[in-house]
C-alpha cells in the first residue's frame, strides 16, 4: 500500500517536472530545459519525453554533436516515437550543416518516420516527413527524388508555402526554369515577403539577362533577410583573373603538369548548354566546370586524340555570390580551380568529397 502510493506520487512528481521542462523550452530558456531534463533522467534514465527535451535543448544551444548522441539514446528508448523521429531527422537535415553523412542519416530517419506515419494514418506528420525528405534530397542534389517527395507533401497540404518553396528550388536546380518560376510566384501569392522566393526569381531574371528585374529581386531579398543575403563580394575583371592565376600558381607541381594543354576561362554564369550536358543537369549555381575528356580516358578517344580541347571555366557571379568576404572569395577560387583540376584528372564527385573539395 505504501509502495503503491509512493509510486503514484513519483509519477505525479515526474509529470509536473516534465511540464516545467516543457514550459522552459517553450519560453526559450533552453539551458533551464536541459537542466530539468537531465534531473529527470537521473531518476528515470529511459523516460522518452525527457530524452527528447534533452536532445532538442542541446540542438537549440548549438551543441550539435551532443544532440546527435542524445537523439540516438532517445530513439533507442522509443524507436517508433514519431515526434522524436521527426525532431532527430530535422536535426540531421536542417541543423548540422554541410555534413553528407548526417544528411543521409536524416533521410533514413525520414523514410522510417514516413512509413510509420502512413501506417498510423497521421497526415500531418506524414506531410512533415515528406517535406523534410524533400529538403534533404535537394541538399544532396537528388532533385528528381526531392520533387517526388515534395509533390506528395503538397498532395497532403496543397497550400503549404514551405513545400511549394522547396519544390521551386528543386525545379530550379533541375534547370526547369519556367516551372520553377511558377512555383516561386505561387509562394509569393501566399507570402509576399518570402525572401528565398525573391532571391530565386532574381537568379532566373539574371539568367534571362533582365538586369533590372534581377536587381529588384535581389534587393528585396536582402532587405527581408540581410544575414541570409549579404551583397555579393565583387571583384573587377582584372582582379578576378589575377586571383585565378594565383590559384593555378599555388597548385602542387605534380598537378600543374595536367594543365599544359588546358584552357582556363572565366564567364559570368553557366550556359544552358553546360548545365544540360550532363544527366541529371548541373546546378545553375555551380562555381566552375571542366569541359573535355579526363586525362586517363583520352587513350580511348580516337587513338588518344581528343577532338574537344579540355578547358576549365570559373563562373564569376556564382563565386562572388557564394563568398561572404574577399578573403573567402579568394580561397574559394583556389578550391574551385583544384576541384575542376580533379575532374580533369578523372576524379568524380565522391572522390572530391572525400578529399574535402566538394
Amino acid at each position: 500500500m505504501v509502495k503503491r502510493t509512493a509510486k503514484r506520487g513519483g509519477a505525479v512528481d515526474a509529470g509536473a517536472r516534465l511540464e516545467g521542462v516543457a514550459d522552459a523550452f517553450e519560453d526559450g530558456d533552453f539551458a533551464q530545459a536541459l537542466l530539468g531534463a537531465e534531473a529527470l533522467l537521473a531518476q528515470e534514465p529511459d523516460l522518452p519525453e525527457a530524452l527528447h527535451y534533452r536532445a532538442a535543448s542541446l540542438v537549440e544551444l548549438g551543441r550539435l554533436e551532443d544532440a546527435g548522441r542524445a537523439y540516438g539514446q532517445a530513439l533507442r528508448a522509443a524507436p517508433d516515437d514519431l515526434e522524436i523521429l521527426l525532431s532527430a531527422a530535422d536535426c540531421m537535415v536542417c541543423r548540422v550543416g554541410d555534413d553528407r553523412e548526417a544528411l543521409e542519416e536524416g533521410l533514413t530517419l525520414c523514410a522510417r518516420g514516413r512509413k510509420l506515419a502512413q501506417k498510423a494514418d497521421d497526415v500531418e506528420l506524414l506531410y512533415e516527413f515528406l517535406l523534410l525528405e524533400g529538403m534533404g534530397l535537394n541538399q544532396l542534389g537528388e532533385c528528381e527524388r526531392a520533387l517526388a517527395s515534395l509533390d506528395a507533401a503538397l498532395g497532403h497540404m496543397p497550400r503549404s508555402v514551405d513545400a511549394q518553396l522547396e519544390r521551386g528550388i528543386a525545379l530550379f536546380e533541375s534547370c526547369r526554369f519556367p516551372h520553377a518560376q511558377e512555383s516561386f510566384e505561387r509562394v509569393l501569392k501566399e507570402m509576399p515577403d518570402e525572401p528565398w522566393a525573391h532571391h530565386y526569381l532574381g537568379l532566373m531574371a539574371e539568367r534571362r539577362g533582365d538586369a533590372k528585374e534581377a536587381k529588384k529581386r535581389f534587393q528585396r531579398a536582402q532587405t527581408l533577410a540581410p544575414e541570409e543575403f549579404p551583397p555579393p563580394v565583387a571583384l573587377e575583371e582584372e582582379a578576378f583573373d589575377r586571383a585565378v592565376e594565383d590559384a593555378v600558381k599555388a597548385l602542387p607541381a605534380q598537378v600543374k603538369q595536367y594543365l599544359d594543354h588546358v584552357t582556363l576561362a572565366v564567364e559570368d554564369l553557366p550556359s544552358d548548354e553546360d548545365l544540360l550536358a550532363q544527366h541529371p543537369p548541373l546546378s545553375p549555381s555551380i562555381l566552375g566546370v571542366f569541359r573535355g575528356t579526363p586525362v586517363g580516358e583520352r587513350n580511348t578517344v580516337m587513338g588518344g586524340f581528343d577532338p574537344y580541347p579540355a578547358s576549365i571555366v570559373l563562373y564569376q557571379k556564382n563565386l562572388e555570390r557564394f563568398a561572404r568576404t574577399r578573403a573567402e572569395l579568394l580561397e574559394q577560387i583556389g578550391i574551385t580551380v583544384m576541384h575542376e583540376v580533379g575532374h580533369l584528372m578523372g576524379l568524380d564527385e565522391d572522390d572530391l568529397w572525400e578529399r574535402g573539395l566538394d
